[in-house]
């Protein structure tokens, strides 16, 4: 993924100290900037003119679904985080020569972005797909979809809106499924089948053609959401301790 999990699974892992030591940058329509040139957290609005939904893809790798979908549906704004340079620049190009000037690219590593960087509550729709699951378990703080965590992704959605995810990893699958199903105020499904546009990425296409298993599932945000994972809150909840003991 563009941040900590790498979008479907590249192998271009770069390691924490690496990642830390990495500007964070900004393009659009092949115009880049440091994140030194701008404000924090980021007016997406001023950045990408319009009234125009936004959608946010997690980890976009090669950015073929970001790509396809900011040339299908101009009015819409489009925002994608990666980690890998390679891929950053790759999609900032192709962006550039064909015109997608809906689509704002960060290059950062997620965790910080989405803490740091992006307002709350301003996306009609997040995607991320084939991010790494880090399966050991000392590589799990760098999942997005950990209970500690998971804030974070769902904090960028609108009342209403949804959270779009498919892996290949179905054992990595059930546990998202799981941290999902006991947010409150989130309404769960799986997607059986394919998606109605076919594969969403590069890996998919691969992974369908071998007849491998995929976990996809949307879930969708209600106004009633907590604004923390319950079993994550002891987590990121750290106080004296004279408030512990009250």
């Amino acid at each position: 993924m563009g941040g900590v999990e790498a979008g479907e699974h590249t192998g271009l892992r770069e390691g924490k100290r690496w990642a830390a030591i990495k500007p964070v940058l900004v393009s659009l329509a092949g115009r880049e900037r440091p994140l030194a040139a701008l404000t924090a957290p980021l007016d997406v609005g001023a950045l990408v003119g319009g009234e125009g939904a936004w959608e946010v893809e997690l980890g976009f790798g090669k950015g073929r679904f970001l790509l396809a979908q900011a040339l299908a549906r101009p009015e819409v704004r489009y925002l994608g985080v990666e980690l890998a340079v390679y891929y950053y620049r790759l999609l900032a190009r192709r962006a550039s020569r064909q015109g997608a000037d809906n689509l704002l690219v960060v290059r950062g590593d997620a965790l910080y972005v989405l803490s740091a960087l992006l307002p709350a509550g301003f996306a009609d729709a997040v995607h991320v797909y084939f991010p790494d699951p880090w399966p050991k378990s000392r590589h799990h703080k760098r999942r997005l979809f950990e209970p500690e965590t998971i804030d974070l992704v769902l904090g960028l959605l609108k009342p209403g809106a949804s959270l779009w995810f498919a892996t290949d990893f179905v054992e990595y699958g059930e546990l998202v499924w799981g941290i999902l199903a006991s947010y409150p105020g989130l309404e769960l499904r799986r997607i059986e089948g394919p998606w109605p546009g076919g594969p969403r990425t590069n890996y998919e296409a691969k992974f369908v053609a071998e007849g491998r298993p995929i976990l996809r599932l949307e879930a969708r945000r209600s106004p009633e959401a907590a604004l923390l994972h319950p079993a994550g809150q002891a987590g990121v909840l750290v106080g004296p301790r004279s408030w512990q003991r009250g």
